[in-house]
């Protein structure tokens, strides 16, 4: 991973994400934490970096408010959170089974239910990278923790 090429620190507008119970917070710290500490991000023709991200939720579209480290800004990017709806939706689904199963299912259908967890995320880290391809460069992995940090934002605990 490039020491320049990746975000370092990720905010999130409260005025329009809002603030979340106690387990939400967590779920929100972890899932960003997750995504500072390996990325690759990069914004096509910029030589700058790393930078910081501040999310907003406008009209129904996530805001990448992008600045370098020291804070100058340097793009805002909308990205429509519809192409993801049906898979945030299906995942909510299956992480409720995921946890139901733990207590009661067996070792193999616990592997099965998690099986189908990982290929939504998967095919939400598609969805993400082809989204943003022409805005922001990033590689597979970092698009499954944004797709964490963008579920952790719908998440209702």
């Amino acid at each position: 991973m490039s020491e320049t090429k990746c975000l370092i620190g990720v905010t999130l507008d409260e005025a329009s994400l809002g603030r979340g119970s106690p387990d939400q917070e967590h779920e929100r710290a972890v899932a960003i934490y997750d995504l500072i500490e390996r990325n690759r991000f990069a914004l096509p023709g910029h030589d700058g970096g790393p930078y910081l991200a501040h999310l907003a939720l406008i009209e129904r579209r996530l805001v990448f408010d992008v600045r370098q480290a020291d804070g100058v800004p340097v793009v805002a990017h909308h990205l429509s959170l519809t192409p993801l709806r049906r898979i945030i939706k299906d995942y909510a689904l299956v992480c409720e089974s995921y946890y139901a199963a733990i207590r009661t299912a067996t070792p193999s259908q616990i592997e099965s239910i998690d099986m189908g967890r990982r290929g939504l995320h998967d095919e939400a880290a598609h969805i993400l990278v082809d989204r943003l391809a022409s805005k922001v460069e990033i590689d597979f992995d970092t698009a499954r923790r944004l797709f964490t940090l963008i579920y952790a934002l719908h998440w209702k605990g």
